[in-house]
């Protein structure tokens, strides 16, 4: 009986390789057909399997067989499947998968929540990818820099800045170090909540810390001025901009633009345009 395990374990395997997804099914009925007993193994190459072929539905199954027939479950085979529902937009299969893992007490890593959260991101489902941080946070998943600018992209998306803010202090509290997409994510989510005065404090810390300024934490900062009307420091942002040879794009001229033409700055403005023009 090992034996034959082994040798659909092979075969199955080589049809995952070499992209025979459909062969690879077929297999799988055999070996239950036969009665022939499947390991982890074959469970793994057929999650890996259901992924290629987009069958979704076939891989929450097969996680449920393994659960059922008290076959190991592990963590490879559940990143797969969830990674697979991310690419596809399947929110609801990937929070299943999730809760069948912890329920399952399967080990889970940051690269299983990553993909749980950025199938939720994908969606623009920034509740649900904000509750599945939380499950992250409350088990034993070590909570690192990746992690937390995922949950603050996912605040600033969601337009939810005071959140955002918390993660940052909680950030601190759990000694990590924040990096450059973190402070961008933090900006930008100042700037959606028109908190340019915050905004301004989480840039001016970046080089402090060690973080190289570019463009798209300088064009973050330029609008959130833009936002608070604050033309003199958008401006003065978009000077240091052009010093430091930084591209300057569209959305840093249409940034400063509107802010000084709502700060009635006209000459300025139009001295902007013809820069614009020429560049």
């Amino acid at each position: 009986v090992e034996s034959e395990t082994l040798a659909f374990n092979s075969a199955i395997s080589a049809c995952k390789k070499s992209s025979a997804w459909e062969k690879a099914l077929q297999l799988f009925n055999v070996i239950a057909q036969r009665k022939v007993e499947s390991d982890k193994i074959t469970f793994g190459a057929m999650i890996s399997a259901c992924e290629k072929a987009r069958e979704w539905e076939k891989a929450l199954d097969l996680c449920s067989m393994m659960e059922q027939n008290r076959v190991e479950l592990d963590t490879i085979a559940f990143s797969t499947a969830i990674s697979a529902c991310r690419q596809d937009g399947k929110v609801e299969m990937a929070l299943q998968l999730l809760r069948v893992m912890m329920r399952s007490k399967v080990e889970s890593n940051t690269i299983t929540f990553s993909a749980a959260i950025s199938t939720c991101e994908k969606e623009g489902k920034w509740e649900m990818a904000f509750h599945v941080f939380s499950m992250m946070a409350l088990g034993e998943v070590q909570l690192d820099t990746i992690a937390f600018s995922g949950a603050i992209s996912i605040c600033e998306k969601g337009s939810r800045w005071e959140r955002a803010f918390q993660l940052l202090s909680a950030m601190a509290c759990c000694e990590v170090e924040p990096n450059w997409i973190t402070s961008s994510a933090m900006i930008s989510a100042c700037q959606k909540g028109a908190q340019w005065e915050k905004a301004l404090r989480v840039f001016g810390a970046m080089e402090p810390c060690g973080m190289e300024l570019g463009a798209i934490a300088f064009n973050a900062a330029i609008s959130a001025c833009e936002k608070g009307g604050e033309w003199k420091k958008a401006l003065h942002l978009f000077s240091a901009m052009a010093r430091r040879q930084l591209e300057v794009g569209t959305i840093s001229f249409s940034a400063v633009l509107s802010a000084c033409g709502r700060g009635g700055e006209w000459e300025t403005t139009i001295h902007l345009l013809s820069v614009m023009t020429q560049s």
